[in-house]
């Protein structure tokens, strides 16, 4: 199908994104994978070390509508097992480079028993010619659009933190919890990625992590807001058990325990938070008050539900 436009100045620093189907050469064609069925188009950043170049290569000559079909021999594609891991892994919500160490590509193949994907193993293991077709959707030029956290250099990542940070505040303060719950999240993805780079307890690993527990505690409010609450419970609990002191982490664990009917355990974290905070009383006291009171209407309910059964 024709473009639109004349081709675009894809010079480096070009985001492409675009729709893309993998099929094994054959008479059936068997798909390997398909992005409009994760429901998630792929992006490319020119320039970026991308182990598909072929993919890059072919963009470069394409407008935004524009589609194309090619065929690639083995020996081009015999890293695309890794790459797609990575993007399905992106289609996932994941860290892209998940279970990968940091070696070179040709290592990671021999040195990983399984991708986590049998069709992947497979293909792995017996590299064979594959088939591409390629949708373009749109072009950005340099500057025009917010790189993804995953497409990022580890500079960018640490450069976009406080603007994503920043954002999300903003979308929280607007009431789009869960549009600030997903920038939190891409802040939070940005500095996990550099943190893996680091031993751990190291000082630039310590440093990192106190990046990340405010950005934590934001998101686990967002999460409070949708009910999300064992999610609150794991990440308030991963933050405590490396800093025992952090109120804001007990207290919205509090508010989690207490939503989800662990009365001991609220009671616990808020007598915690009283405990490093005295100054919170009233809104810890509120807390236990607005508890008792679920618990007497609990009772209520159970009550009226339970009646007669064991006169029965």
């Amino acid at each position: 199908r024709e473009g639109t436009g004349p081709l675009p100045d894809f010079r480096d620093g070009t985001k492409a994104t675009f729709h893309y189907r993998t099929l094994r050469c054959g008479d059936e064609e068997t798909p390997v994978d398909d992005s409009r069925a994760r429901g998630k188009p792929m992006e490319l950043i020119a320039g970026k070390k991308f182990k598909l170049p072929v993919w890059e290569a072919a963009l470069r000559t394409m407008r935004p509508g524009e589609r194309a079909r090619f065929r690639c021999d083995a020996k081009h594609v015999v890293l695309y097992p890794l790459v797609s891991k990575s993007l399905r892994n992106i289609a996932a919500g994941k860290d892209p480079l998940e279970g990968q160490r940091h070696c070179c590509s040709i290592a990671q193949m021999h040195e990983h028993y399984s991708l986590g994907y049998p069709d992947l193993d497979e293909l792995q293991k017996n590299p064979q010619p594959l088939i591409f077709d390629i949708e373009v959707l749109k072009v950005e030029p340099p500057g025009s659009y917010q790189q993804d956290p995953w497409a990022m250099t580890d500079e960018e990542k640490l450069q976009a933190v406080p603007q994503i940070h920043k954002e999300g505040n903003e979308l929280y303060r607007q009431g789009k919890v869960s549009e600030a719950a997903a920038k939190y999240y891409d802040a939070i993805a940005c500095l996990k990625n550099l943190q893996m780079k680091e031993q751990p307890g190291s000082p630039d690993w310590i440093e990192l992590d106190q990046k990340i527990t405010p950005l934590l505690l934001n998101y686990c409010q967002c999460k409070l807001q949708c009910e999300e609450y064992y999610e609150v419970l794991d990440h308030c609990s991963s933050i405590l058990n490396k800093y025992e002191d952090n109120v804001k982490a007990y207290f919205k664990r509090g508010k989690a325990h207490a939503a989800v009917w662990n009365v001991a355990e609220a009671q616990a974290d808020f007598a915690k938070v009283l405990a490093l905070d005295p100054s919170l009383r009233p809104v810890v006291s509120k807390e236990l008050r607005s508890l008792e009171a679920r618990l007497r209407e609990k009772d209520a309910e159970d009550k009226i539900r339970f009646k007669g059964i064991f006169s029965q």
